[in-house]
């Protein structure tokens, strides 16, 4: 629903097919919709208009469903009742972030399993679930910390990806890391915006990237 977010997803859709020529490219049907109730404040009437979107989308020719929204995957079901396969973003990510500590080592060597998670508070509620169906600990942010990083978020909402923005994401990521995390999950479309896996020392799995992935496999 960020449309700034949104528009990295496609670059990162368009970025990971391995295509020769524009034909080899996959259709996309976009319903970019940043007057989608609030997913926060408003979750029944969100609920209710991302199903509407779906179902236009189904009569648009859609076949596959795919929402680079993290918080709004609790309105899944909704989407679903379109009758279109739906890619869970939350699930995919989850894997991805598990299988990449135990790449880096520290899972295997150790038998730890702590990720932390940059996200609402929304999403993190669905990240400490697809998490916990991974036998994965989710490491969060402190009271303080959530609050900075809500902030961040609806600064890059307003266009605002600057250098304090950037630097204000680093600090939150490492916060995570201090705390124990052995990878990081940018949980929320607007992080990778401002956060690179060259920033951390622990493995950064994108969730827009993985759901980029996941729609490249299943469409081609």
């Amino acid at each position: 629903m960020g449309p700034a977010a949104t528009v990295a997803f496609l670059a990162r859709l368009q970025a990971l097919t391995p295509a020769g020529g524009d034909e080899d490219h996959i259709r996309v049907i976009a319903d970019i919709n940043p007057q989608v109730p609030n997913r926060h404040a408003q979750p029944e009437a969100a609920g209710r208009v991302l199903g509407e979107m779906a179902l236009r989308l189904k009569a648009a020719g859609a076949e596959v469903l795919a929402m680079p929204c993290n918080t709004a995957h609790a309105h899944a079901a909704a989407i679903r009742a379109a009758g279109l396969p739906f890619i869970d973003m939350v699930a995919e990510t989850a894997k991805a972030a598990k299988a990449g500590a135990a790449k880096e080592g520290a899972t295997a060597r150790t038998g730890a399993r702590r990720i932390g998670v940059l996200a609402t508070p929304g999403g993190e509620a669905l990240y400490a679930e697809a998490l916990a169906a991974e036998g994965v600990e989710m490491v969060r942010l402190s009271e303080a910390d959530r609050a900075r990083f809500m902030s961040v978020v609806f600064g890059v909402k307003a266009g605002d990806v600057g250098s304090a923005q950037r630097a204000a994401m680093r600090d939150l990521a490492a916060a995570l890391v201090a705390a124990g995390a052995e990878g990081v999950i940018g949980g929320c479309t607007e992080v990778p915006l401002l956060l690179d896996a060259a920033d951390l020392g622990v493995p950064l799995t994108d969730s827009a990237e993985v759901l980029a992935r996941a729609c490249v496999e299943m469409c081609l």
